[in-house]
């Protein structure tokens, strides 16, 4: 190796480790001088903007809330990701580097496992697979961004802290007494705030995982019927057998209608896997950010960060991969049914 190559080598590891060393130093300082208070946990999405976006008529009107924020924020990331792969691939590189080649390495990974399970529909379910996959990962990973469910709009609360001016901007502090500040806030006749984001992970809105529910379910019927045409559906009304073979054909008709109640519980499988999971990391993350932060060991929290990065890679492959399966499994007929579509 060449000295200049080692002088490289030097500067880009052993500098990045002094940045990592100073930065750690810097958040413990700040985050003596403004510690963290215990944030405030809420099921719904709040509202950011000032008005409603539009009225649907018989539906009403609908607001900018900070989950439909971040998710077209994450969509506008695929979408440069997507443009990204494409110029690595008319670029000409043989072995693409960066994110294009981990992005790419990814699907990769995806295709195959399509094809070793659903053989010829691959071609049929894979996009479904692959931008689920993505757009769950991304969704899920924005929790982990700095600003994310921490940058906002101050609004009045009962049940919120005081407020410091920073001069370029305002922070919520912990009062020294008081449950929320309420006491010191009210003895000293102080207003008493609470923060809404701007940016909330998506994936801890419900409206979103149902949605997405509801999306793959419904994609798996389509991708029945492709497969099957009209006797997709005996796989839910089975009376083939029900007058020649009273006994079994019974049995067979209660099996389809298990199957059919089985079709609706997926949308609650999918939802609340997928919420549940990231909803408990995101409390997580802020009950132990709250916890860690004020005793200047903020840094400790890497390793929440480390847990919940595992976890919303394996949340988006779980969703993506029980869709495809599913999706894979309705293509396939049953006795007679599958004879004639073979």
């Amino acid at each position: 190796m060449s000295d200049t190559q080692e002088k490289k080598g030097w500067w880009r590891w052993g500098v990045n480790r002094w940045i990592v060393l100073a930065l750690i130093i810097v958040s413990a300082y700040a985050a003596g001088l403004y510690p963290p208070i215990q944030p405030h946990v809420q099921l719904p999405a709040e509202v950011i903007s000032h008005g409603p976006l539009f009225t649907i008529p018989g539906i009403g009107e609908i607001f900018m809330t900070n989950t439909l924020l971040a998710v077209l924020i994450a969509d506008v990331v695929l979408l440069l990701i997507g443009f990204g792969v494409y110029r690595a691939v008319k670029s000409g590189d043989l072995v693409p580097k960066g994110m294009s080649g981990a992005v790419e390495a990814l699907l990769e990974a995806l295709y195959n496992l399509t094809e070793g399970t659903a053989g010829k529909w691959t071609r049929a379910i894979f996009p479904w697979f692959a931008t689920i996959t993505l757009l769950v990962l991304v969704v899920n990973w924005m929790e982990l961004l700095p600003g994310v469910d921490s940058v906002g709009i101050l609004h009045h609360s009962e049940h919120g802290n005081p407020v410091q001016d920073l001069g370029f901007a305002a922070t919520i502090v912990e009062a020294p007494e008081g449950e929320h500040g309420e006491e010191a806030a009210h003895g000293e006749g102080e207003e008493l705030f609470g923060l809404i984001p701007y940016i909330r992970v998506t994936s801890t809105d419900l409206n979103f995982t149902v949605a997405l529910a509801l999306i793959a379910v419904v994609m798996v019927q389509v991708i029945g019927f492709r497969a099957q045409g009209f006797g997709y559906l005996t796989k839910f009304f089975n009376t083939k057998t029900f007058f020649s073979v009273p006994i079994f054909g019974l049995i067979d008709f209660a099996v389809g209608l298990l199957e059919l109640v089985s079709e609706f519980s997926k949308i609650l499988s999918f939802a609340f896997r997928l919420f549940g999971n990231i909803f408990a990391g995101s409390v997580l993350l802020f009950v132990m950010g709250s916890l860690l932060g004020k005793g200047g060991l903020g840094f400790f929290q890497v390793g929440f960060l480390l847990l919940e990065f595992f976890v919303g890679l394996i949340q988006a492959i779980v969703f993506g991969m029980l869709t495809m399966t599913f999706m894979a499994q309705a293509t396939q007929g049953h006795g007679e049914h599958e004879e004639a579509h073979a």
